[in-house]
């Protein structure tokens, strides 16, 4: 699997930065990522009561348009009633039935027909309805981390060799690029742990943010919305940022689906390749907690 994982961190980035600029500029900017068409593709979902969810995709290639593929997605749940904020990966090989096309790999929906194929592929395969979503080009990464200063990681052993530039484990700062290639390695591990790694970097970001001046956060926005598109109007976006910011959270719980113990990946033929083969019922009924019934998740799956 040659094509690169990007982290999605736009979206996260947004919803901190959102309440701190100016209402005129900040509207002008947001409705610049609004995607018209595919909203217009995406039918709403009621939500269950105080639970937000949006899918972030990374995009594979420098465009987030249709026809490139989703090597990263990520839902993140801000969940109201347990105040708190969480984030579930999606393995891009997880082997599911793209309506319209074939059995697959999720990472084909999107570029067969954009985020709205996606998001009713997640839906009947996994039993979630999520109507709202946000897609990054893989060029946004770099300037985007760059762009706050850095990231704190603290690199493993096995992981410092995987990193151009960095030179000793622990703690420290990674420059956008270093970042990426944090966020790509697969060789030493798995692509479940390079999943990890991608959420790794979004708490990170998170974290930097925090520490950063309020008068900082208009260049930022403008560099990130530069590479952003998505289907909320900017009072979604807006009142989903008042929302988020509400929560007290500062360590975001994680979940990797298909669950451990639960998947097998293994190569069906040359024209599939490696796929994630998965326990439909165990998997439906433990991401469907996780997302809309965290206290019994906990209860059954933890």
């Amino acid at each position: 699997m040659k094509h690169l994982k990007k982290i999605v961190i736009g979206l996260l980035i947004l919803l901190v930065s959102i309440p701190l600029i100016g209402f005129g500029a900040l509207y002008y900017k947001l409705n610049s990522m609004y995607d018209k068409e595919e909203a217009n593709q995406i039918e709403k979902v009621e939500e269950a009561d105080g639970i937000t969810n949006i899918l972030l995709v990374g995009v594979d290639g420098e465009n987030v348009d249709r026809g490139n593929r989703s090597d990263s997605m990520i839902v993140l749940t801000i969940d109201s009633n347990n105040n708190d904020i969480r984030l579930t990966s999606l393995a891009r090989d997880t082997y599911v039935d793209i309506p319209g096309y074939s059995t697959e790999k999720l990472t084909h929906a999107y570029a067969y027909n954009g985020p709205s194929l996606l998001l009713e592929t997640i839906k009947n395969n996994f039993g979630i309805n999520i109507d709202k979503y946000v897609s990054v080009s893989f060029s946004s990464f770099i300037s985007i981390i760059n762009e706050i200063g850095g990231v704190q990681i603290d690199v493993t052993d096995k992981e410092v060799s995987e990193i151009p530039g960095v030179n000793k484990s622990g703690s420290q700062v990674l420059t956008g690029e270093q970042a990426l290639s944090y966020s790509r390695i697969r060789y030493i591990d798995s692509a479940y742990q390079r999943d990890s790694r991608q959420r790794t970097v979004l708490q990170a970001v998170y974290n930097k943010l925090s520490t950063i001046p309020k008068s900082e956060f208009l260049d930022i926005a403008n560099t990130l919305l530069r590479y952003m598109k998505t289907n909320m109007t900017p009072m979604e976006i807006i009142s989903i940022s008042n929302q988020a910011l509400k929560t007290s959270d500062k360590k975001f719980d994680e979940l990797e689906f298909p669950l451990e113990g639960h998947r097998t990946g293994h190569t069906i033929n040359s024209e599939k390749g490696w796929v994630i083969e998965w326990e439909k019922e165990y998997n439906k009924n433990a991401i469907y907690k996780y997302i809309f019934d965290y206290t019994n998740y906990i209860k059954e799956y933890q």
